[in-house]
């Protein structure tokens, strides 16, 4: 229950405080786009720990963001490396796994439901 607790306080420092930090190009990407309400919080934080920690994401959550879009994906993802709360990670790192997140639930959208 801690570790809940922990991934709110950063999602909400990675809403509040990272729309400041950001650069001018992915804000306005973010701003432009909605990015910030296209996605219910309980997602946003599960695809926060599967990108920035270790966890994995619901078919529900998938959807959802493959729903908010790759330009929203990639911007919010470089927008929450530029916050300071995160200069100890490896931004090349956080970016490929990024990538491989999306690209796996791109597979996960676009693959036949198993027939029963």
């Amino acid at each position: 229950m801690a570790s809940l607790n922990v991934y709110s306080v950063l999602v909400v420092l990675f809403l509040t405080c990272g729309a400041v930090m950001a650069t001018k190009e992915n804000y306005q990407i973010i701003k432009e786009n909605n990015c910030e309400t296209k996605m219910g919080l309980p997602c946003v934080l599960e695809a926060f720990t599967s990108i920035f920690n270790t966890g994995s994401i619901s078919n529900k959550c998938c959807g959802e963001l493959v729903v908010l879009g790759k330009v929203c994906h990639s911007s919010l993802v470089k927008r929450t490396l530029e916050n300071p709360v995160f200069k100890d990670l490896n931004p090349a790192k956080i970016i490929a796994k990024s990538i491989q997140t999306w690209n796996n639930f791109l597979a996960l959208i676009d693959s036949p439901s198993p027939s029963t």
